[in-house]
């Protein structure tokens, strides 16, 4: 080869080449004479760890609503189907609205994954008439569209964690049981 041919080969090879090679960051750098370095990769979350952050998240904004006594802000955090039934009953006597209570402190003590949806237990202190209990509530959050959502509130007071219970269960050895012959 000719070193006429040799340069236009390096000459083509010199333009062609380091194109790919910037996004692999195997190019150096001709201000500083760096390598390029691709940013670090983000770390990307699992779904459930997605659903679990979106719910905490609502409730937790729900639970602001109900101290600060915001009922539109209450109110955004539903699911669109809830919105009828929150209007007629957010303000009134057992309402989470009501005007005869505050809520001092609400916090949020679980999240787990359930039937319907993420299932968020929380601890609200309410306080009427110079007395503070303490009322254990569970959230549903779904996804609703592209959104979540606040899909339920019931009652709560579940444990932390399953304990099973010892009715009804027959324990070979335990007084007051059948024997096993």
């Amino acid at each position: 080869m000719r070193a006429t041919h040799r340069r236009l080969a390096a000459t083509a090879a010199a333009l062609l080449l380091p194109a790919p090679l910037v996004g692999c960051g195997m190019v150096d750098d001709a201000r500083d004479g760096a390598k390029e370095e691709l940013p670090p990769a983000t770390p990307t979350r699992t779904p459930a760890d997605e659903a679990a952050s979106r719910s905490r998240e609502r409730v937790q904004a729900y639970l602001d609503a109900m101290i600060a006594k915001d009922v539109a802000a209450g109110r955004s955090q539903l699911c669109a189907l809830l919105h009828e039934s929150f209007d007629q009953a957010a303000t009134g006597p057992n309402g989470d609205f009501a005007d005869h209570f505050q809520v001092p402190q609400a916090a949020i003590t679980d999240v787990r994954s359930g039937p319907l949806g993420q299932e968020v237990s929380v601890s609200v202190s309410v306080a009427a008439n110079g007395r503070t209990v303490v009322r254990p509530l569970v959230f549903t959050v779904t996804r609703d569209g592209g959104d979540w959502c606040i899909a339920g509130e019931m009652p709560g007071g579940r444990p932390a964690t399953p304990t099973p219970t010892p009715t009804g269960l027959f324990v070979p050895g335990q007084p007051g049981q059948p024997s096993a012959n």
